[in-house]
């Protein structure tokens, strides 16, 4: 498996959400879109994922911020005008979307040698620079994070918690907008999601790194295909996230942030994984 996790797991359970809650969800979405291509051009845009609405949200809804909006079409959907919001904390979703993006394709690159990881790694990367001179702290902590998970993966690391706890520590300075008093609560509360990720993303890639003969850290463990096993890590990282997140004073979009931490991480983590067995059972 790659050192990066696969996008589209911290997302809305969308049929939860009330019409309201849809239109809020998609404005924020959108801002983050705008904001990429106000920053780091169109062609980052192929970057986005909802995952960065969630950290948006969390960040609008501790803080709320005072912000502007509107609606308008795009490129992407240059027919019917779409609703859009931006604050200081959307415009930092999108520049975190656009480093993890470029991070991602690199490790890609360095994985599987795909020339098309090469070149996304070029486009997304051309202002890591400049993201990274904004901020040091979160890009210091991606950059941390993938060199102790490549030597992880490269001594075959038999243990899931070290490089879980890796990428924890990449989300918990993700979630650290500046610090205050609520940081020590976001960095928990990002260190734990980040856990999910990692292991979410082994199970699901479990079989395909199986035949690939790739690093994953529950065919190192020797656990072989108990899915038992695997949730109860999963379940406990979940829980360590969420304790964080119900400490933290949230009334703007609660319910919808609950919808993506309660709801939604779960129905996307079983879609990618029935997806996962699907492919794998054609191949």
């Amino acid at each position: 498996m790659g050192v990066f996790y696969v996008f589209g797991l911290v997302n809305a359970s969308v049929e939860e959400l009330t019409q309201e809650e849809k239109v809020r969800y998609g404005a924020v979405y959108c801002g983050i879109c705008r904001e990429i291509k106000v920053s780091d051009g169109q062609v980052c845009r192929m970057g986005l994922q909802y995952d960065m609405a969630f950290l948006a949200l969390l960040l609008m809804s501790l803080y709320e911020p005072e912000g502007s909006g509107g609606d308008r079409a795009c490129v992407l959907h240059p027919i019917k005008k779409r609703p859009w919001i931006t604050n200081e904390y959307v415009r930092y979703a999108a520049r975190m979307n656009v480093a993890l993006a470029a991070y991602k394709a690199r490790d890609d690159w360095q994985d599987d040698k795909r020339m098309s990881a090469k070149v996304l790694g070029s486009m997304f990367g051309r202002n890591l620079a400049d993201i990274a001179a904004q901020y040091p702290r979160q890009c210091a902590g991606m950059e941390q994070c993938l060199r102790e998970l490549n030597e992880l993966e490269k001594a075959n690391c038999a243990n899931p918690d070290e490089p879980a706890n890796c990428f924890g520590r990449l989300m918990a300075e993700l979630m650290v907008y500046s610090e205050d008093m609520w940081s020590d609560w976001l960095r928990k509360l990002g260190f734990h999601l980040g856990r999910f990720i990692y292991l979410a993303d082994a199970a699901i890639d479990y079989d395909r790194d199986r035949k690939q003969k790739k690093y994953n850290p529950f065919l190192a463990m020797g656990a072989g295909e108990d899915y038992d096993r695997w949730e109860q890590y999963l379940v406990l990282a979940m829980a360590g996230c969420t304790d964080a997140y119900e400490r933290l004073p949230l009334v703007q979009d609660k319910h919808l942030l609950d919808n993506i931490l309660y709801s939604g991480v779960w129905l996307n983590y079983r879609k990618q994984q029935r997806k996962s067995e699907k492919e794998d059972h054609n191949g």
